[in-house]
């Protein structure tokens, strides 16, 4: 697990990490027809990779899409990209988006290890329990319902971890109702041990007894201030139960905008929104709220969110890392003092907005925390909570 990096913004082990959306599909991060400096393709991520490097990144996620939707129109694969990215960069980790059906966790862990060594130990996962039923029925694949994408996620990351650390001479054997194993010996290893970092995201009962049971970090979409405390702190309780508590870290997902003022700032998301593909933002929510409702007590991703809401893919918005440097840079560590461990940021003009965040608020997150900020959650809420608190949309 990453704790140091040689950029000299990040020699603290506490530190927050902070990671950004690959641009791996047409469109942007929102779904919206306003002008933006954000190209999908291989040149223009290089240079966004290696400016985030630069600025102190120390994540990138790539997106899974394997089909045209909601303003993506292309798609570059998630894996090959992700290797990609890692040939040209030289310390930052890249997420590998991975969907369960398409994949078979075999075929992934095979590549996986192979990328970890080809990257000296670089790679990490995403395991997507999926949304769009039309992208899987467009090629083949059974629609689970809601509990049972979940459940098969979970099966697959207990085989990775399995494939990935089990001894050479017994190899892996499982017996699950979606994947089987008899003595599976994968060689190489990967370089990192125990294992590539597995991640899995989701709001709902079974996206946080995976994130409690089998996964290493959680991801949170954008959510009001006590969204996020209960959505925590019901995952830390579950893998206290599994003797976890330890071992699950916590990211959430944030769309940021840093402009001089916070007005200037807040005009920006009104054009963002006031400029939303329309079409797109009500076929993405009529897919993503029947996914978010079909859960037993209607918790799962986007069940609450709102048309503006939507317009950014994960609830971005919602983080309201919007405003100026020093604004967004306060709302940062109280996040941290809520337990979130790592900040998955988006942007709107990736050209130049990648390198802004590294020069203007990456250096104030890490001046805060050497004062000792972003550890009393009750300090932070008081200076600066309010403005996470739910309120009428």
């Amino acid at each position: 697990m990453a704790t140091t990096n040689p950029h000299p913004h990040n020699n603290d082990p506490d530190r927050l990490l902070f990671a950004y959306w690959v641009p791996n599909v047409s469109g942007g991060l929102v779904i919206s027809k306003i002008p933006q400096r954000t190209s999908w393709d291989l040149q223009s991520n290089l240079r966004y990779a290696r400016a985030a490097e630069a600025a102190g990144f120390e994540y990138a996620l790539t997106q899974i899409r394997f089909t045209a939707s909601y303003g993506a129109s292309d798609q570059h694969e998630s894996v090959s990209f992700s290797q990609a990215l890692l040939q040209g960069t030289s310390t930052l980790r890249v997420i590998a988006a991975i969907l369960p059906g398409p994949w078979a966790p075999a075929v992934v862990a095979k590549q996986i290890a192979s990328i970890d060594h080809y990257s000296g130990g670089r790679i990490a996962v995403n395991i997507v329990s999926g949304w769009f039923k039309g992208e899987f029925t467009a090629i083949g694949e059974w629609w689970l319902d809601h509990a049972e994408r979940y459940r098969r996620s979970a099966e697959f990351m207990r085989c990775l971890r399995g494939i990935w650390t089990a001894p050479a001479e017994e190899g892996f054997t499982f017996g699950g109702d979606f994947y089987r194993f008899r003595g599976y010996k994968l060689s190489p290893k990967p370089v990192q041990r125990p294992h590539p970092e597995i991640f899995q995201g989701g709001n709902s009962d079974d996206a946080r007894e995976n994130g409690a049971q089998v996964a290493d970090w959680y991801f949170m979409n954008g959510n009001d201030l006590e969204g996020f405390r209960t959505q925590i702190e019901d995952v830390k309780s579950r893998a206290r139960a599994a003797g976890r508590e330890r071992l699950v870290r916590f990211a959430v997902n944030g769309f940021v905008i840093v402009r001089e003022t916070e007005e200037e700032a807040v005009r920006v998301l009104q054009e963002i929104q006031g400029k939303a593909d329309a079409q797109a933002v009500e076929a993405f929510a009529g897919e993503v709220k029947n996914a978010g409702a079909s859960t037993a007590n209607k918790t799962g991703m986007w069940a609450t969110s709102t048309f503006n809401d939507l317009v950014q893919y994960n609830d971005g918005f919602k983080t309201k890392l919007i405003g100026t440097k020093e604004q967004v840079a306060e709302r940062i560590v109280l996040l941290k003092s809520l337990g979130v461990n790592q900040v998955l940021t988006a942007f709107l003009h990736y050209e130049e907005e990648v390198e802004q965040f590294g020069r203007e608020v990456l250096p104030l997150v890490r001046q805060l925390e050497a004062q000792g900020r972003g550890k009393d959650a009750a300090f932070e809420i008081e200076r600066t909570g309010d403005v996470y608190r739910k309120r009428s949309s």
